[in-house]
Order: structure tokens, then C-alpha cells, then sequence
């Protein structure tokens, strides 16, 4: 399902904001508004934490206590960027108002609730929730709202949606609700997971040239993580001249080695384009080693095979990071 790719309605709008108490707490400093999904009307955030690629576990059972340990047996474990947000609201809205306009403007938005639970069928969701997600970090460093959240996890009200945004990435929301109870305020915990493609490039792991040379000598052959492509491009970038250099340099040591230069992709796209691509971008390489670094081409082989020798598995962007290669075959 697409997610609309504005606001979700904006929750409790159809109500006047007169109707609703005024709390006299401002936003935390840094918050906003998730762009995916606003705020019930009337509310005031005290929570928020961004991270652009982050590992998260959303609860989609119950938690229980075994051997005075609190566990979980069903949760989505997802990656991508990662959303946190707390918003506490007045004593006048009910718990369930807040839970059932979230609700609707889920489902307006096209999201699908994959589990969620009230009340008692919640179990320890509660316990788990404060230690795992509302207290982790200093989320929420101030008593007043930490309270909001402790009294109201007696009687939670939980779900998670999946949907997809307007561009088909993949979204996953987990919304607890937290009634006013005790004289406390209420509180609404928004756990937003956006899947997105983790940033490489942004640690070098080049093997040396003597590395290379060893890897060749035990394995006929070296892969290089180090050689750079736009995506569906044959120029090498220029953030690549650290391996290219380690390359010529285990050429320029040993004037015997001849090696055919194999480029690798993931298994993205047509097979045909994949190994055209592969081709274009090893005889790139072949050509900077000639031209800029002085090896000779007669020692030099370009070939392209795709998709065709995976060292890991495609389903995931870490096994198609690891497929995305260069490497020097001895001939």
C-alpha cells in the first residue's frame, strides 16, 4: 500500500481548538513533526531522536517475565531511518480518542496494522516500552513526562502499520498510547522506521598491495571494495585513488603479474545491463592503470560478468554491497 505523500490528516482536526486544554510546556528543543504524521491536536512534544540508518526491534507480542528477565519473542527487527517521538497531552482527551484518530489516519494514509493489542492483552508492553525505547538515551529527561508515560503503561493501547511512501519505500509505524491516569498527563510514543539503502563508502577498507599480492598467491585472485561507480555509471570516482594506487603498486612490484580486471555487480537489473555495466567499468579501470599509473595494457585484461559470481546473498543491501566488486584474477 502507498502512503500519501503529504501529511497524514492531521489528528483531532475536526475538533475546535478551543475545545482542548492548554498545556503550558513547549516543544523540545530540536523536535518536529514527522513529515509521514502529525501530532493530536493540543499536544506538546518532549521527546525526539533522528537517526539516518539505525537498527530497530517494534514488538508485535506480548512481553513476559521468565526467570525475572522481561522478554520478546515477536517483534519486527528493521533498519533504515529511524524516528522517535514523544508528545505528551491534557487530562481532558481520553486515551482512546488519541489512539482511534491515529488509528484513522493511518488507515487514510493507506498503512496496514500488522498487530496491536489494549489494555490487558498488552501484557508487560508497558515495562518493556519503558525500558527499551521511552528511557533509553535520556529520551525523556524530565519527571514530569516520564510520569505520563508510567502511569498511563498500565493500560496501554499499541499497534504497528506497515505501508510503503509515494516512492514504494517501505515505512513501519509503532504507536503507543499511554491515558491520563492518576493526574498525569497522557503520553503518545511514535517509533517511525523509513527502510532506505545504508551510506557506503563512508569507512576505506582497501587491501594494500601486499594484501593483494598474498590473496592472489593463496587464492589466484583479489576482490577490491575500494574502486567507486555512481549507480549505472562507468567512471570511476575520484574517491577511488587510494585503491587505484595499491593496484599499480602490486603491478609496478611484480613486472611478471599479468591480471584480467573483473568487474562484479548485485543483481539489480536487466542481467544484459549488468554485464554491460560490469564491462565498461573494469575496462575503465584497465584504462586509469595505463594511462595514469604507466602499466603496461598488455598485461591487462577488462572483463565484465554481472550478477554472475556473487560472494553473498542479493536479498539483502548488505549481501549486494559485498557483490558490488573489483577484482584482479591472475591470467
Amino acid at each position: 500500500m502507498r502512503m500519501h505523500p503529504l501529511l497524514v490528516l492531521l489528528c483531532g482536526a475536526a475538533i475546535a481548538p478551543g475545545a482542548f486544554a492548554q498545556l503550558a510546556f513547549q516543544d523540545v528543543k530540536g523536535g518536529k513533526d514527522h513529515p509521514l504524521l502529525s501530532r493530536f491536536s493540543g499536544s506538546v512534544m518532549v521527546g525526539y531522536s533522528e537517526m539516518q540508518y539505525e537498527e530497530a526491534e517494534l514488538p508485535t507480542g506480548r512481553p513476559y517475565f521468565k526467570n525475572n528477565k522481561l522478554l520478546l519473542d515477536q517483534a519486527l527487527k528493521l533498519e533504515g531511518k529511524y524516528t522517535r517521538i514523544a508528545y505528551v497531552f491534557p487530562t481532558d482527551r481520553s486515551g482512546l480518542e488519541v489512539f482511534r484518530n491515529y488509528q484513522a489516519a493511518l488507515a487514510k494514509a493507506g498503512m496496514k496494522v500488522v498487530y496491536t493489542c489494549e489494555k490487558e492483552a498488552c501484557g508487560y508492553l508497558g515495562s518493556y516500552y519503558n525500558s527499551s525505547y521511552l528511557l533509553r538515551d535520556g529520551f525523556l529527561n524530565s519527571s514530569t513526562f516520564r510520569n505520563a508515560f508510567n502511569s498511563g503503561l498500565s493500560e496501554p493501547r499499541y499497534l504497528v502499520a506497515k505501508g510503503a511512501k509515494a516512492d514504494g519505500t517501505a515505512v513501519h509505524v509503532a504507536l503507543l498510547v499511554a491515558p491520563p491516569l492518576r493526574g498525569d498527563l497522557g503520553g503518545v510514543s511514535l517509533q517511525i522506521v523509513e527502510g532506505k539503502p545504508m551510506e557506503t563508502g563512508k569507512v576505506a577498507a582497501t587491501l594494500s598491495a601486499d594484501e593483494m599480492a598474498r590473496s592472489i598467491a593463496s587464492e589466484g585472485r583479489a576482490a577490491v571494495y575500494g574502486v567507486y561507480f555512481d549507480t549505472n555509471r562507468a567512471a570511476v570516482k575520484p574517491a577511488s585513488k587510494e585503491a587505484l594506487g595499491e593496484m599499480a603498486r602490486l603491478l609496478q612490484q611484480d613486472g611478471k603479474l599479468k591480471v584480467h580486471i573483473v568487474g562484479h555487480t548485485d543483481n539489480q537489473g536487466a542481467p544484459a545491463h549488468n554485464i554491460d555495466l560490469s564491462q565498461k567499468r573494469a575496462e575503465a579501470v584497465v584504462a586509469i592503470l595505463a594511462s595514469e599509473y604507466r602499466i603496461d595494457a598488455k598485461r591487462l585484461s577488462a572483463k565484465g560478468v554481472g550478477a554472475y559470481a556473487p560472494v553473498a546473498s542479493n536479498d539483502d543491501e548488505a549481501g549486494r554491497e559485498k557483490n558490488r566488486r573489483v577484482e584482479l584474477v591472475k591470467q
